[in-house]
């Protein structure tokens, strides 16, 4: 297949390609200002300059493509769910025009509450899923919780947090029962690219690793794996924009980021069944928080991983924002 990627030289669109390509794809990337050069394969991509809030320039950007990844997320925006809607409009008509037939979002898991209560993020992600499942194209979305590896934001969160905290970390009581259920970079890159590729499968899908904790749980493990001594302070009545304001200033993901992705820490954001294994091998183990958290934290070695697709193995490389290196 002849495959768009948009945002190819964010997280996850800089590890998905060299996966398409190792699986014989044709690959087509995105970008809005600069082509990328930095990554090894970027002789082997076709590149098309895309504004995704223009619609000719989308236009343009599919034409002649079998199927898009749709990897765009805007939440460092004053009003997000406004720009990522009129984004996913503009995929939704170009992807029609142009007769592309198979059509794959990544999101975020939503909980099983009702609408008014999703934070304005999670609405936001519903928002861009419900409007692409409006294509002519046969969709599916991936929803997953938080993405470890290097560079993930919210994975950085974590890190960052941890880190840069003293020995004390203060928890609020509200979040000692939420749970949580990662989902390694390379596990979501892999079932990215199978749903690619079977498109047969459609709606929405929620993938997940093996494991369900508590933030506070996930805390310990990164934590123990980073060997770093914390302990946790729980304190009650902590406000939800509070503790995004704590978080923001912590670390140098961008504050509007940070605060929309905490707003949404008041729901278990954990998969619904085992349905992703539709996507792929059933007896395809995937990792477990430790061992995601253990690849993202090796130190990189290029004579040893620069080969390597996709992963961890290409942390280091321009595609990862400047706070993750």
């Amino acid at each position: 297949m002849r495959i768009l990627v948009t945002g190819a030289s964010g997280y996850v669109g800089s590890r998905l390609i060299p996966e398409l390509l190792t699986r014989g794809h044709a690959v087509v990337g995105s970008y809005t200002a600069e082509r990328p050069v930095d990554f090894p394969w970027c002789e082997t991509v076709e590149w098309r300059q895309m504004d995704v809030l223009d619609l000719r320039a989308v236009v343009d950007a599919v034409s002649g493509v079998d199927a898009v990844a749709y990897l765009i997320h805007g939440l460092d925006d004053d009003d997000f769910r406004a720009t990522d809607r009129e984004a996913a409009e503009n995929m939704r008509d170009a992807v029609d025009r142009a007769g592309v037939s198979r059509l794959v979002y990544l999101s975020g898991i939503v909980p099983e509450v009702d609408r008014e209560d999703l934070s304005e993020h999670l609405v936001s992600r519903l928002e861009v899923e419900e409007t692409l499942a409006g294509s002519s194209a046969a969709t599916l979305t991936l929803r997953a919780a938080i993405v470890l590896g290097s560079g993930s934001t919210s994975f950085e969160v974590v890190r960052q947090i941890s880190e840069r905290l003293p020995l004390v970390q203060v928890i609020p009581t509200w979040m000692k029962d939420t749970m949580v259920q990662p989902i390694a970079v390379t596990d979501a890159v892999y079932l990215l690219a199978q749903a690619l590729e079977q498109t047969e499968v459609t709606g929405h899908l929620d993938i997940a690793g093996p494991d369900r904790l508590t933030y506070p749980q996930l805390l310990e493990v990164y934590a123990d794996v980073a060997g770093l001594t914390r302990v946790q302070l729980p304190v009650p009545a902590v406000p939800v924009d509070v503790l995004g304001a704590v978080a923001g200033a912590l670390t140098d993901v961008p504050a509007p980021t940070v605060a929309a992705l905490t707003a949404s820490l008041r729901h278990d954001m954990v998969a619904n069944g085992d349905r992703h294994t539709v996507l792929g091998d059933p007896d395809r183990p995937t990792l477990a928080v430790r061992d995601a958290i253990e690849r993202a934290l090796a130190p990189f070695d290029a004579d040893r991983d620069g080969a390597a697709q996709g992963g961890d193995a290409l942390a280091p490389s321009a595609g990862d924002p400047a706070w993750s290196r």
